[in-house]
Formats: structure tokens, C-alpha cells, sequence
């Protein structure tokens, strides 16, 4: 059974769940003393991260830095060796991505894991398909589904359009898509991984502009990338990984890219 059965979760319209949140000013998100060994490697030691509502927080390291360990972690794919994690104010314990997912943590990962021969409304409910009844027959609900993803993708601002094929979408626009099917479960925090990379300087900036989105909606944003200038565009806070520790965590007006930098690569040891 789910921890988050047991933590406040409550269930929304669309019949998903998400965590009531703790008093404000307290982070959504908290990892006290975070830790991973597979086996004799150590790939995090002593985490400690915190992220709070309407916030957006760069994560930066190299290969290796531990940034990927740590957002499965968070994200359920697998259990910490060491440390406690806190949602909304109360400890939680994910053993599987769907008890992370239930408390209102949502992942868009790099590949997007969406399909091509598909619509973007397609794509928005993928998994979560709402239906109707008619007697004996249990039918999709195709004008439903294409009207809530014209919402959320006005929310977002997003030219995208419910109707169209996500093989013929630009970068930005699928990252709309990916985005936008975050929002069906009212996800409290979205941690997105290298959602710019590849992508054309146009839709560089159409996929930060989703991201402000997010903030101004009082979402929590984890943005994982190698890419400095987005950092410093649209985070609050930047956080450096180097060999499974955490080197730095300081807000992106009180450091630079120079000093990032030397964190990264260990010109620097600590900020």
C-alpha cells in the first residue's frame, strides 16, 4: 500500500490525488542527510535539498555528480540508502514512481515519452484517458479530453493546439504537451531534465516561458540541465552536484557562471 494513503492525500476531480499542503513558507519539498550505495559505490552523500512552492531551483554537475541518483530517488524509482524525505510538511516513502506521483511529484524526462503518431490531447491523457458511459458501452471521451488540453494549454500560454500531431511539434511544443500532462494531476512539484537541450534558441525560450508558467501557478520546479545561460534566465536558486555531494546551493544573484563553473568541475570545493 501507498504511503500516501496514510500522509492527507486528497483525491481531485479528475480523480487523481495530491498531498494537502503544509503552512505556508514551508518547503513542498525537503531531503534531510540523503544517501544511495549500490552495492560498494556510492553514488549521493548526505543530501540535503529543499525547495518550496512557486520556486524554481537549477540542479548542475557533471556526469557522475549524482543530479540523476537523486531525482529518481525523489522521483520513486528507488529507495535512498540513508536520509528521510518530506512532502508537504510530513515524511514520506516512495517504493514505487506511482506513490511519488500520488503526493503531486511529476517528472518530464528527457525523451518526453510521447507518441508520435498521436494528438497532443492524445498525449495530454495518455494513461488517464477520461470515458463515458452510454448502457452497456464504455466509450472515450475524445471531445472532453480535447477541451481540458486546450485549457491547460492556454494556462501555459502555449501556441500548441489539442488537435495537432506530436510528430509534425516543434521541440517547444512538445515540451508544452509533456508539460501540460503534468498539470491533469495538479503536480505540486515538476522536475524537468534537460528540457532544453537540442532544441533551437527559438524554443529555448518557449520552454522557459513554460517554466515561468509553472512558477507563477505556485508550482515547485526542479530544473536539472548542463546549460548555464537558462539557469541564470529562470531559476531562483541554483544547486552543484560534484561525485554524489553537494557543493553548493545559493541563490543565482549571488553567484555567477564563472563560479558555477569551478563547482562543477572542482576548480572550487565549496560555496
Amino acid at each position: 500500500m501507498s504511503d500516501a494513503s496514510s500522509l492527507g492525500a486528497t483525491t481531485n476531480d479528475d480523480g487523481s490525488t495530491a498531498m494537502s499542503m503544509a503552512a505556508a513558507g514551508q518547503p513542498v519539498l525537503e531531503l534531510k542527510g540523503i544517501g544511495k550505495q549500490f552495492g560498494a559505490i556510492r553514488a549521493l552523500q548526505s543530501v540535503d535539498l529543499s525547495i518550496a512552492a512557486g520556486e524554481v531551483v537549477g540542479l548542475m554537475g557533471d556526469n557522475g555528480a549524482g543530479k540523476s541518483t537523486l531525482v529518481r530517488i525523489i522521483a520513486g524509482n528507488f529507495p535512498p540508502s540513508q536520509g528521510t524525505i518530506h512532502f508537504g510538511g510530513r515524511e514520506v516513502h516512495f517504493h514505487r514512481p506511482m506513490d511519488s506521483r500520488s503526493v503531486g511529484i511529476e517528472v518530464v524526462y528527457q525523451d518526453l515519452a510521447l507518441a508520435n503518431n498521436l494528438t497532443a490531447a492524445a498525449n495530454v491523457f495518455l494513461g488517464r484517458e477520461l470515458k463515458r458511459n452510454f448502457g452497456p458501452l464504455v466509450l472515450l471521451d475524445h471531445k472532453g479530453m480535447e477541451a481540458r488540453a486546450l485549457e491547460l494549454f492556454r494556462e501555459l500560454r502555449s501556441e500548441t493546439r489539442p488537435n495537432d500531431l506530436v510528430k509534425d511539434m516543434s521541440g517547444g511544443q512538445r515540451q508544452a504537451v509533456a508539460i501540460a500532462r503534468t498539470r491533469l494531476s495538479n503536480a505540486r512539484l515538476v522536475m524537468m531534465d534537460e528540457p532544453t537541450a537540442a532544441i533551437s534558441v527559438r524554443q529555448v525560450e518557449q520552454v522557459l516561458s513554460l517554466i515561468h508558467r509553472l512558477k507563477e501557478q505556485g508550482i515547485a520546479v526542479m530544473l536539472i540541465s548542463h546549460r548555464m545561460p537558462d539557469i541564470f534566465a529562470v531559476c531562483d536558486r541554483v544547486v552543484v552536484m560534484r561525485r554524489g555531494e553537494k557543493k553548493a546551493d545559493k541563490p543565482v544573484g549571488e553567484t555567477s557562471p564563472e563560479e558555477v563553473t569551478a563547482l562543477i568541475t572542482g576548480a572550487k570545493e565549496a560555496a
